[in-house]
């Protein structure tokens, strides 16, 4: 739910390990080790998960970073879980998130509704849309009205995410 993965031009991600990724990122450790050498998808199917070189990786990443926050939980779920169930949970994800940019997005709240679907519970997202989606139809909002729906469902986020002690954007000065 990376925004820099959905968006455009250049300097847009082609995602872990996807088209082009080691030409933009060559030394990626955790690429090195986990699908070059040892030939796994993810390091949850390690059996020396979670490791050094995993916990330096997660050291290393910086607020700015928000969408990572979770790669320690979604590894540990991975691990207990299964990649397939954690698939089918990050395709929910990409539902919502799909719903988000396509009913509320005035053109100033993609990376917030990318950093929403991914740090966000699952259940608390898609409560939100819904929400979201009740206040705007309650208020009579034009569908053309994207910069009012936009402000009721960061509203929404922001106050789920409050509940939740979630950061959904960085603070100032970061």
């Amino acid at each position: 739910m990376c925004p820099t993965f959905h968006g455009s031009g250049s300097s847009r991600c082609p995602g872990c390990y996807g088209p082009d990724f080691t030409t933009k990122h060559p030394s990626c450790s955790v690429i090195t080790c986990c699908v070059k050498k040892h030939h796994f998808e993810v390091c949850a199917q390690c059996g020396e998960f979670p490791c050094d070189k995993f916990a330096k990786r997660l050291d290393s990443l910086t607020d700015s970073i928000l969408t990572y926050k979770n790669i320690r939980h979604n590894m540990i779920f991975i691990k207990e879980q299964g990649l397939p169930k954690f698939i089918e949970q990050q395709k929910q994800r990409m539902t919502l998130l799909e719903r988000m940019l396509s009913g509320y997005n005035e053109g100033r709240s993609k990376s917030m509704y990318c950093i929403a679907a991914t740090l966000l519970p699952l259940d608390k997202l898609s409560a939100a849309l819904n929400e979201a989606d009740t206040k705007s139809k309650n208020t009579k909002l034009e569908t053309t009205d994207v910069k009012q729906r936009a402000q009721i469902l960061h509203d929404v986020l922001n106050a789920i995410a409050l509940k939740e002690g979630i950061e959904l954007k960085l603070r100032k000065g970061k």
